[in-house]
């Protein structure tokens, strides 16, 4: 029922977010002027309080439909959802306040007003995130499905069919494929669905088979057959979507611009290069390394002492690296390796059995304590708390030519940590795979994100096998 009409699902969200506010309302007005634990004088009766509480149900609604709250979720992240909640219930909270400025109804208790908006956005992101789990589960055990047809079996068409079978809590069920010139080999045969057809076959496929979705996934040379397969998808009432043939020079969530009157793709969207989420980014990596350093401060203490006591030399090993916007930068580290000979080049690997290394100085790596002075960094602006790790120049020059998009990780600041670290990729790794994780982390980044991948690094811990 709810595969063959999302319009019912939409109007179920409206109902079940009308609820909730009037829900808040209840909860708000209970613990503001009859639990006791909140003072209050004089305010206006309950039927006042529950009239502006439907008023703003309904402005949250109304403005929940203009910004595209309830559009399907299927393919959207939870984060996406989160952002929107907050962009509703701000501006609903304005409107609200406007008209109540407008009508003269000020004797309303600021205290409850707060505790009803966060109440609102707290129970309907939780309501919502169950939801969302809960359907993925359904969809995981085969209810919900949108049905599939790829026109194209060719390496892209494959791609798509494998990466959707890595995802079942999407829920999408490939029935087949089209395509002019393809043939399966018997192996083949028993991985993917059949090859159903020629392309040209697409219009009677779709009044005969129960098909939702139809995914183009074919070579750019025969893209003017597009328009005629758009035209029969929709004169089927059929979705349709596109995988262009260059989308791995694509960014993850593709940005679409105007330009000069026809729309045009920017390859490389970056969140960060937003004046509102860098100055967002910074202040949180001050507030964050300010709360570190004076937490850390009696270990990096006593770290300090042992570099000291074990080996001569600073304590404090200084080493460049290449930052934010492909600049140089002096990074700090407890030094955890004897002192260099001047005749020596810095551009060794640290291996598992570096003679270089102390035994005080093995530890402090393998515990990652010898990361503590980046916080400093972090305060001067080199590098921020989540971020790409930053490498030497030498061993830039040498990765740029060899891994594509290496040099991506560049227009942001270096982190402490990163994505990629936090699920494991550090040390004697794959710096490919890293670089993946790294722009995912580029093109997807939030605050949200950023303290997911703060806690995913202190609950995996800091001791690391590869870091040495």
């Amino acid at each position: 029922m709810i595969r063959r009409n999302q319009r019912f699902l939409t109007q179920l969200y409206m109902v079940a977010d009308f609820i909730v506010i009037q829900i808040a309302f209840l909860f708000s007005w209970w613990l503001k002027f009859k639990s006791g634990w909140m003072p209050y004088e004089n305010h206006m009766p309950v039927e006042s309080y529950a009239y502006w509480s439907m008023v703003y149900g309904a402005i949250a609604v109304l403005m929940g439909i203009l910004l595209s709250l309830y559009l399907p979720k299927r393919k959207k992240r939870f984060a996406d959802e989160f952002l929107k909640i907050f962009q509703v219930n701000g501006l609903s909270l304005l409107i609200l306040l406007g008209l109540m400025y407008f009508l003269r109804e000020i004797d309303i208790s600021r205290q409850y007003l707060t505790v009803y908006i966060s109440t609102i956005m707290l129970s309907t992101m939780l309501y919502r995130y169950v939801l969302k789990k809960m359907l993925k589960s359904f969809r995981e055990k085969g209810f919900n499905r949108q049905f599939v047809l790829i026109l194209g079996a060719g390496t892209l068409g494959r791609r798509i069919y494998d990466n959707l079978a890595n995802y079942p809590e999407l829920g999408y069920e490939i029935i087949g494929f089209l395509d002019d010139y393809q043939t399966w080999d018997p192996l083949e045969a028993k991985r993917y669905k059949p090859i159903l057809g020629k392309i040209d076959e697409l219009p009677g496929l779709l009044d005969t088979m129960l098909i939702d979705e139809v995914v183009l996934a074919l070579p750019l040379d025969v893209h003017h057959k597009f328009p005629t397969i758009i035209a029969t998808c929709e004169k089927a009432g059929v979705r349709t979507l596109i995988i262009p043939d260059f989308f791995d020079y694509l960014p993850a969530r593709p940005y679409f611009d105007n330009f000069a009157g026809m729309p045009m793709i920017n390859v490389r969207d970056i969140p960060l290069d937003l004046t509102g989420n860098r100055m967002a980014k910074r202040a949180f990596d001050i507030i964050f390394s300010l709360f570190a350093i004076l937490v850390t401060s009696p270990v990096m203490l006593a770290v300090a002492v042992g570099v000291k006591l074990t080996s001569p030399g600073p304590v404090i090993f200084c080493q460049e690296r290449v930052g934010l916007n492909r600049r140089n930068f002096t990074m700090y580290k407890f030094r955890s390796m004897r002192m260099q000979q001047d005749e020596e080049e810095d551009t060794g690997w640290s291996t598992p059995v570096d003679p270089r290394r102390t035994r005080f100085g093995t530890f402090i790596r393998r515990t990652s304590l010898d990361e503590l002075p980046q916080f400093f960094n972090v305060l001067m602006g080199h590098m921020s708390v989540v971020g790409p790790r930053p490498e030497r120049p030498y061993y830039v020059e040498q990765f740029k030519g060899e891994i594509p998009k290496y040099m991506v990780k560049h227009h942001v600041r270096p982190g402490i940590t990163g994505w990629a670290q936090s699920n494991g990729l550090r040390g004697d790794t794959s710096i490919e795979d890293r670089i993946k994780h790294d722009i995912f982390y580029i093109e997807n980044w939030s605050l949200l994100f950023d303290i997911r991948i703060i806690f995913k690094t202190i609950r995996n811990g800091f001791v690391n096998k590869n870091a040495y």
